[in-house]
């Protein structure tokens, strides 16, 4: 077993779109979405810099498909499935990223459109550990971007869940994070200091 040190002063972790609409009974639900919960509440439990990205998108949205869009209606602002899921413990995450919340674009990215990368700079991060929902576009999307705005980027593949449009969709998408300079880990690989 791997051993990846986990430096608080450093690493930050970033949970993608871990919402109601997203998990098993929302509008649009990813298989076995929820299960990445309790991992992800574990990594909670340390001390470190956690941030939630939360699609946050007005009711006439581009990407739904009464407008044109691929998808159903999902994630519309103030309604409960735009909620993070009730049982991830949002007491120990800093800070909240909205995104898609132009009618006209979508966002897929947790920067697109956002301060997260000047979040990320200003509390010297230099290393992010991605996680969330789904695999195969919002967890890859903001893991490439970070990527482009210079952090290492870790990806956990035990806290991750996909959509799978079309079959092996994950797959494909973790391979092209690897290829991009992503690590590809599983949350038992980190390891905690609580000293530091």
């Amino acid at each position: 077993m791997r051993t990846i040190a986990v430096d608080p002063r450093t690493d930050a972790l970033i949970i993608v779109d871990v919402q109601n609409d997203f998990c098993p009974g929302g509008a649009l639900a990813v298989p076995y979405g929820d299960e990445v919960v309790p991992v992800i509440n574990r990594l909670l439990e340390h001390r470190w810099l956690s941030v939630a990205t939360m699609d946050w998108h007005p009711a006439e949205h581009c990407s739904f498909a009464p407008h044109g869009g691929p998808w159903p209606p999902h994630c519309v602002q103030e309604s409960v499935g735009a909620e993070l899921h009730p049982e991830l413990d949002a007491t120990k995450i800093q800070f909240i990223i909205t995104k898609g919340s132009d009618p006209d674009r979508d966002a897929y990215s947790g920067f697109q459109g956002t301060d997260l990368a000047k979040i990320l700079r200003e509390k010297g991060i230099n290393r992010t550990v991605v996680c969330g929902i789904a695999t195969d576009y919002c967890v890859r999307a903001t893991a490439h971007d970070a990527l482009h705005e210079g952090f290492q980027v870790l990806v956990l593949e035990d806290a991750i869940r996909g959509v799978e449009v079309h079959a092996g969709d994950c797959q494909r998408a973790i391979e092209e994070l690897r290829q991009a300079g992503a690590e590809i880990i599983l949350s038992s690989d980190l390891s905690f200091d609580e000293r530091l």
